[in-house]
């Protein structure tokens, strides 16, 4: 009797759609923590900037890692150190809120009284 060749391709196939149902549920999972939650509560005040007014701070908490400490930008995000002069406080505010389609920029990091905080200093970088 000979064994069915199906069998090993169907397991295979099968092991397969289950990994991806696994990582593709651990992605989700992670969500919180690419926006800046990092999966632990953290006390009142520090929530990625809880009501921080400091514009410097508030880019710390929620843009440094991202847009570089110096405003100078990186492989997945632009440069803010002349953003003022392309963009009016308005537009800057709509992107932090927001976000940019298409890109890594998601908007929505920070609150939008820290959003019109950080467009309004951003706007001064000319």
């Amino acid at each position: 009797m000979k064994k069915n060749p199906v069998i090993p391709y169907a397991l295979i196939g099968a092991l397969g759609i289950l990994a991806m149902i696994v990582l593709a549920s651990i992605g989700v999972n992670q969500m919180d923590e690419v926006r800046g939650g990092h999966g632990e509560e953290e006390p009142a005040g520090e929530q990625a900037g809880g009501g921080e007014t400091d514009p410097e701070k508030i880019y710390q908490n929620s843009c440094l890692s991202c847009h570089g400490g110096d405003l100078e930008g990186s492989g997945i995000a632009p440069a803010l150190n002349t953003v003022g002069g392309t963009l009016s406080k308005e537009e800057i505010e709509n992107i932090i809120n927001n976000g940019v389609p298409g890109t890594a920029m998601q908007g929505g990091f920070v609150d939008t009284e820290q959003a019109s905080i950080l467009a309004e200093w951003l706007a001064e970088k000319k």
